[in-house]
């Protein structure tokens, strides 16, 4: 917990003098929409494995699994929902498609109705401010803080990417308010350290809001007070099934992708990294790995093929950086 708490500091410093914001908005326009895109090909991915439609296998990294059982069914069934809802325009179709679900699997005994819709949070007192900040000033823990930022920095990066992307928000390939979101994304990550938990960063599935609609912080602090209810009604939350959520999480796995049609494929320059940073992403299960290969490989087509001229000081410190974590992780 120090060193998050540590790494969460060093997020705060690095936004406020506005480095993380100057490093995302460096990044080319072709490799934001292919993080978009190659999000929602991680977000598709983790959902077909949660409902069981994707499974491992000895041989093979991964086959399909029994598609007639029944979590496949059903999140197959939430995915048609959902599409058939907002084709005829019908409100909340993805909760309504979610709900239907998650009573299909109470009625089929899936699910079981709790005894008692509403229990208390447990107590925090056991990781409450539970930090060892001494011995995560060692020399022998710094490691471990700057694996925790740069996996954070990278994961936040492409995750602000993506939604925005999704929400139309960028203007003029840059990210407005920028530097609001990574102090808040910053100083989370401290605040949740203190209670006992692991980097607090953002989530992909953070999409799924935007592609309903949410634009605003309102939507957010909507949000917000309501998982803190939430937490008062953890066996009623419990009802909804994994299959149901999965369903949810294809659909918008689909809107996500839409950026990939708005790249220059006739550029080879521009496609290749591309092509690379799309399929990398949910193939190496790591936003931060994707945006590693991207990055290296944008920057050594450019300038093997004499176009060097296009890569600005953002794209060259991010792909020294990259190039780095890349040997320092997985060297």
């Amino acid at each position: 917990l120090g060193c998050v708490f540590f790494s969460g500091v060093l997020f705060i410093i690095v936004s406020l003098l506005r480095i993380r914001e100057w490093l995302i908005n460096a990044i080319p326009d072709a490799l934001k929409k292919s993080i978009a895109a190659g999000i929602g090909g991680f977000l598709a991915f983790i959902a077909l494995q949660s409902a069981g439609i994707i499974v491992g296998a000895d041989g093979v990294l991964v086959r399909m699994g029994s598609i007639i059982s029944f979590a496949p069914l059903m999140t197959a069934l939430c995915l048609f929902l959902i599409i058939a809802f907002v084709h005829y325009r019908v409100p909340g179709s993805v909760m309504l498609a979610i709900l239907i679900i998650s009573v299909l699997g109470v009625l089929f005994g899936d699910k079981q109705v709790p005894e008692s819709l509403v229990s208390l949070p447990p107590s925090l007192a056991p990781t409450f401010m539970q930090m060892d900040l001494k011995s995560a000033l060692e020399p022998a823990m710094f490691s471990i803080i700057f694996a925790f930022f740069f996996v954070d920095l990278f994961d936040t990066a492409g995750t602000l990417i993506g939604v925005t992307e999704r929400g139309g928000l960028v203007k003029d390939g840059k990210i407005p308010n920028l530097k609001k979101a990574l102090l808040a994304d910053s100083g989370a990550t401290v605040i949740g350290a203190a209670l006992g938990t692991s980097n607090t960063t953002s989530f992909i599935e953070s999409a799924s809001g935007v592609a309903m609609g949410g634009r605003t912080g309102l939507m957010a602090v909507v949000t917000g007070v309501l998982f803190l209810l939430a937490t008062f009604f953890s066996p009623l939350a419990g009802m909804v099934p994994t299959y149901a959520t999965a369903g949810a999480i294809l659909y918008v796995s689909v809107l996500m992708m839409y950026t990939v049609g708005e790249i220059d494929w006739h550029d080879i320059t521009e496609a290749a990294p591309v092509a690379i940073t799309f399929l990398a992403i949910p193939l190496t299960y790591s936003i931060a790995d994707g945006i590693t290969l991207g990055f290296i490989s944008y920057t050594i087509v450019k300038v093997l093929c004499n176009r060097w001229r296009e890569l600005n000081i953002g794209v060259i410190v991010l792909a020294a950086i990259l190039l780095a974590r890349l040997i320092w992780v997985h060297g």
